[in-house]
């Protein structure tokens, strides 16, 4: 069995090519990277997948049996880019795709689910057997918000009371490697998200609580937060998508309470005092 992962160099790829390595021999597993010489480190087989020259994709899967697609980076150009993956995945016959969506990616408020649903859409209709792990937000994505806040004394958001079921990046992983090692996941689609579930408030009070000192929560109109963000150096494009991510959140985009994810990896996942622990260094 040889298994490939896409964004083998990224912040997900690179903890689920060393969890895989756990479990299988390094030349079971194959890193598929835009830059193959920074995936050195990672002890396997590195092969240049450049999503910008689908003409080369198929050959860079050939002997692949399963292949996790970590969705890519690049919003605004996912759909075409994971278009082109799955299309050279039929051509080389790969044999299984595990797909890292969006939490209900099909019904989400969030811009991002567009271009997700679009992916699954192509992977459903290329007949080749998959499993959709729709990932929930990554408690990671709050570092620069918890670093900002370390650094001004005040969390800010346009969140309100919108509940989080955040988890980590590693928890996310495992429930990869259990999809891709394990059997009877054909056909499912798994949507995944933290067991604990908080607010911004209560993000900024475990802040506070490990930082020793009063850090609250500030919440502001959707174009003051855009605003505050651009003020701080983030491209207004950008800003303005955070900023609205926000007013989805507060309107339950980022909750989920079903505790899949914890089922799949048998285990409770990452708690907030530990992840912001992390945040925090």
């Amino acid at each position: 069995m040889t298994i490939a992962i896409t964004g083998a160099t990224g912040q997900l790829g690179r903890i689920v090519v060393e969890k895989l390595k756990e479990k299988l021999p390094a030349s079971e597993i194959v890193a598929l990277a835009r830059n193959p010489e920074r995936a050195g480190d990672l002890g396997v087989e590195a092969r240049r997948f450049d999503y910008d020259r689908p003409e080369a994709l198929a050959p860079a899967l050939a002997g692949v049996d399963t292949l996790l697609l970590i969705s890519s980076s690049e919003v605004g150009k996912r759909a075409p880019q994971h278009a082109a993956i799955v299309a050279a995945a039929r051509q080389a016959g790969v044999g299984r795709i595990v797909y890292t969506s969006l939490l209900r990616a099909d019904t989400t408020p969030l811009s991002l689910g567009i271009e997700h649903a679009e992916t699954e859409r192509a992977i459903a209709a290329s007949g080749i057997p998959h499993t959709f792990l729709r990932n929930g937000w990554y408690l990671e994505n709050y570092a620069a918000s918890v670093q900002g806040a370390l650094a001004h004394g005040t969390l800010i958001g346009a969140a309100g009371e919108g509940r989080i079921a955040a988890a980590s990046r590693a928890d996310y992983a495992d429930a990869a490697v259990a999809v891709l090692l394990g059997t009877g996941h054909d056909g499912k689609t798994y949507e995944l998200a933290g067991d604990t579930i908080f607010t911004l408030a209560g993000l900024a009070a475990e802040v506070s609580r490990q930082a020793g000192r009063a850090i609250p929560y500030h919440d502001l109109a959707q174009a003051d937060y855009a605003a505050a963000l651009a003020g701080a150096g983030v491209p207004a494009p950008f800003a303005e998508m955070l900023a609205a991510w926000d007013i989805d959140t507060a309107n339950g985009a980022l909750f989920d309470d079903s505790r899949q994810l914890s089922q799949l990896i048998g285990r409770p996942t990452t708690g907030l005092a530990d992840g912001v622990r992390a945040l925090i260094g």
